[in-house]
């Protein structure tokens, strides 16, 4: 059913961006908010959504509003070729056919980085970073995500201190 695959796959995209704050590329002046911070930097991850599982509530088979997708999956490198980290978390259909709300914690070397926000059925989504453990502990800023293709996602990670 083509609602129900609109579900799993909106589920996917939803675990690729927490791949992407796993990114072991770090590069420095990236996005710059509106106080131009020197400081900031961006991390690039690939997620690989190879656990996304979707929970379908009532009314079975039908894109609806409370639709879950859970998932735990490892992020790489945005070469997508070295693991970098996991994510986990979860998202919630919030409006049929458009758009889940989800959170989760993207787990990297020296802390975790958690992000929250709409997970598009099309195109890409700007996530917002809610905090951090580690090295991440006093970050801002925010995650762009963008599907590769139905199992992988990118992730831009803005990130200020």
């Amino acid at each position: 059913m083509k609602s129900k695959r609109n579900l799993v796959v909106g589920l996917l995209l939803a675990g690729a961006a927490v791949i992407a704050l796993g990114s072991v590329a770090v590069a420095s002046g990236g996005h710059k908010g509106k106080d131009n911070d020197r400081h900031a930097k961006k991390i690039v991850v690939v997620e690989r959504a190879t656990t996304d599982t979707p929970i379908d509530n009532a009314p079975v088979g039908e894109d609806s509003i409370g639709d879950t997708l859970a998932f735990g999956n490892q992020l790489f490198d945005k070469t997508n070729t070295m693991m970098v980290g996991t994510d986990q978390g979860s998202c919630v259909r919030t409006v049929v056919g458009v758009a889940y709300e989800c959170t989760w914690s993207n787990s990297l070397k020296g802390g975790q980085i958690m992000v929250e926000g709409p997970f598009l059925d099309a195109g890409d989504s700007v996530l917002a970073i809610t905090g951090g453990t580690g090295k991440y502990r006093d970050v801002t800023g925010t995650m762009d995500l963008h599907a590769i293709d139905a199992t992988s996602f990118m992730f831009t990670f803005h990130i200020h201190h």
